[in-house]
């Protein structure tokens, strides 16, 4: 199998010299926020780097040409690359909290553009500075317009930006205590990795309005059961926590007995690494982030990034076998256009938020810059067509195209059924009462 290596400099190179067109504000939309893909490229024990080995690339030399001196470096072709994430601190109000995401966030006025908000973000959360000479920009990833998952409201534009770090040793790293609960290097070999992937389960009630009250919401979950989610697992070969998160050491000096379900499982097999009863939970990437991976995975071999991803469905069997009958054929449709487009798609969606897909209408009226965005019932706006530097049209988003308007018919379609059923449920009822 070609090492990671050799196919992620082809990748630099190509996001490099092709960029993706900015992305405008919709109407009524001013908000934009950028996040920061940051490679780095960890040596192996047999091929490990001496300082006159790996010299800072010459910043006045050409992105191509420094990224061809870097992968051409004998401890770099034999290395593992790697990108970090961070974990968000737990924040109330916070539609993102705990989640596993990229170094990130808005753009503030006083950035000169969406890529310095990037670099301030980075620097402001955990501490790392994007503009030295062992830092190469390499060039961004697919613009989206972000929206609630289940209305029309646009929340901002995300802009994701490529950077890679040329030294050999871990950069120091300084994570802000009310951003960042930590953060962590994972190989892209994981990330491209099928066992990994996962899904998670999000219980979609808690974002019914207030005044439905805990009855409604507990009745919303009880009939639709979760929503599902496409996930990966991430496997981290360094993690750093910051020190000043609650709970990180524990306080309390009780031991707390292990309990009677773990102590019948234990002589099953089923141990904790150094005999602790406490499992931490997994850590998740998925939503926006997964979206945002998807395109930059899905160019590297297998390219299977895309086709690993799943849509987001319901847990309750009913609901998840109505949802797979109504969106089959658009599931197709969108698949073959994925397939027959020259980069990968945005596959970006969570709970709460969905990364809309921007592509080129084919209205004969319509002016050069007029795109559309489908999805979720947002109407259009005007911004630069997405087009390959050769002229030819590509698909870039397409995945999600017309799926939620598909689940939301499949969800009236469940409603109308379980309620028949309970209405012939209670006649039959009726009826042997009546005996």
């Amino acid at each position: 199998m070609e090492p990671v290596s050799n196919s992620l400099h082809d990748v630099l190179v190509d996001l490099h010299q092709h960029p993706y067109p900015h992305v405008p504000n919709p109407p009524s939309c001013k908000k934009r926020a950028s996040v920061a893909l940051i490679l780095r490229v960890r040596p192996t024990y047999n091929h490990w780097p001496d300082a006159s080995s790996s010299p800072s690339p010459d910043s006045s030399s050409s992105t191509k040409q420094q990224l061809d001196t870097f992968f051409s470096q004998s401890w770099v072709q034999n290395g593992d690359p790697e990108a970090v994430f961070i974990k968000r601190a737990s924040r109330v109000g916070d539609r993102w909290t705990g989640h596993v995401a990229l170094p990130g966030g808005r753009r503030d006025p006083e950035d000169a553009d969406d890529r310095a908000a990037a670099i301030r973000e980075t620097s402001e959360e955990i501490g790392l500075d994007l503009t030295p000479n062992n830092c190469i920009y390499v060039g961004n990833l697919p613009e989206r317009v972000v929206t609630t998952s289940w209305g029309a409201v646009p929340l901002m534009v995300l802009c994701p930006f490529v950077f890679l770090l040329t030294s050999p040793e871990s950069p120091s790293l300084k994570l802000q205590p009310t951003e960042v609960a930590s953060t962590h290097w994972v190989p892209l070999r994981a990330l491209l990795s099928p066992s990994l992937r996962t899904v998670e389960y999000v219980d979609m009630s808690q974002r019914l309005p207030t005044m439905g009250g805990f009855v409604t919401r507990l009745a919303c979950r009880a009939i639709m059961g979760l929503m599902q989610f496409s996930a990966i697992r991430l496997v981290s070969t360094e993690s750093l926590y910051c020190n000043t998160t609650p709970g990180l050491i524990p306080t309390d000096t009780k031991l707390t007995p292990t309990p009677w379900f773990q102590r019948w499982k234990a002589p099953c097999g089923d141990h904790h690494q150094g005999g602790s009863s406490d499992r931490a939970p997994p850590l998740l990437l998925w939503g926006l982030t997964l979206g945002i991976l998807a395109d930059f995975l899905d160019m590297l071999p297998p390219h299977s990034a895309v086709t690993l991803w799943k849509y987001p469905t319901f847990t309750t069997p009913d609901l998840r076998l109505i949802v797979s009958l109504v969106t089959y054929r658009l599931r197709k449709q969108n698949t073959l256009r994925v397939r027959s487009g020259r980069r990968a798609s945005n596959t970006a969606v969570d709970g709460q938020t969905a990364a809309l897909p921007v592509m080129q209408t084919v209205d004969a009226e319509s002016e050069r810059n007029h795109v559309g965005i489908g999805g979720l019932g947002v109407g259009r706006y005007y911004g630069s067509s997405d087009r390959s530097p050769d002229g030819n049209a590509y698909a870039v988003g397409v995945m999600l195209k017309g799926y939620y308007d598909r689940l939301r018919v499949a969800i009236y379609i469940y409603l109308a059924w379980r309620a028949a059923l309970g209405s012939v449920a209670g006649y039959t009822a009726w009826k042997l009462l009546r005996r």
